[in-house]
């Protein structure tokens, strides 16, 4: 229901744009027609030429923004990091410091959350128990585990820092380009002196349009990670506490609500 009165909604507002344009191109005088006609043909493969050669490492920048931002939508799942069946059946088996089976079924359930529990249940001594070599080692594997998926997320923040200093690049080339004609021809080659800062500008818009979204997305995605991380200290740390409980005093209830909330 939202969606179709949007919907009407943006029909409204473009409709009310099209009749004012409309009405502004009936009114204006006669002399001005070809000029406006001339500026509403160019398409963006014109102002892509008249960019100059810095537009193609802008292109590549605007689909390596586009990829990272597709790729880290799907690689940062909370479900695919907290499968939580996974959890609640190692928390059992903990529980039972059923050790072995736990490090078997991390084993052949991986994740990025059972990879980490199951390289700390390898320091696990079942003849004098160690819970800080356990979650020693369960750090160092969440350090390595991590370390992959946050790089795709930093990728981001190249993309947004690289893009405005290429287009500021095309812009000083551009009014280079300018001042040599100036130079060159004196300023009455006002078409030339035109397109010379036209080139300037549309640089510098492309490398604003690259950056501003990519940097967006790069605060978004890490903030994803930061939760994803903690979450996942949480849920390590209640398992190793599950087992030092097992090993003083043996198997307990468990009441646990750090995996009851639905993962996303």
């Amino acid at each position: 229901m939202k969606l179709k009165k949007l919907i009407i909604l943006l029909t409204i507002i473009l409709g009310s744009m099209l009749s004012v344009q409309a009405q502004s191109e009936a009114d204006a005088p006669a002399s001005e027609t070809p000029a406006v006609a001339e500026v509403n043909e160019k398409t963006l493969l014109d102002y892509w030429i008249i960019g100059g050669f810095t537009m193609y490492p802008l292109g590549l920048l605007s689909i390596a923004c586009v990829s990272l931002i597709f790729y880290n939508s799907v690689a940062l799942r909370r479900k695919k990091y907290f499968p939580k069946e996974h959890i609640d059946h190692i928390e059992k088996l903990l529980n039972e410091k059923k050790i072995d089976e736990a490090r078997a079924y991390c084993e052949e359930h991986p994740s990025p959350v059972t990879n980490i529990i199951g390289i700390g249940l390898t320091r696990a001594d079942l003849r004098e128990l160690n819970i800080e070599n356990v979650e020693a080692a369960m750090e160092e594997a969440s350090l390595e585990e991590l370390a992959g998926p946050y790089s795709f997320v930093n990728y981001l923040s190249v993309v947004a820092s690289v893009s405005p200093m290429l287009g500021l690049f095309g812009t000083v080339l551009g009014m280079v380009k300018a001042f040599d004609n100036i130079a060159a021809e004196g300023a009455g080659s006002a078409q030339k002196l035109a397109n010379n800062i036209s080139e300037a500008l549309i640089t510098t818009a492309a490398g604003m349009i690259i950056g501003i979204p990519s940097m967006l997305a790069f605060f978004y995605f890490k903030n994803r990670f930061v939760s994803i991380t903690s979450k996942i200290s949480r849920t390590v740390g209640d398992l190793a506490y599950v087992l030092t409980i097992s090993d003083k005093y043996g198997p307990q209830e468990i009441v646990s609500d750090a995996n009851q909330e639905e993962t996303k």
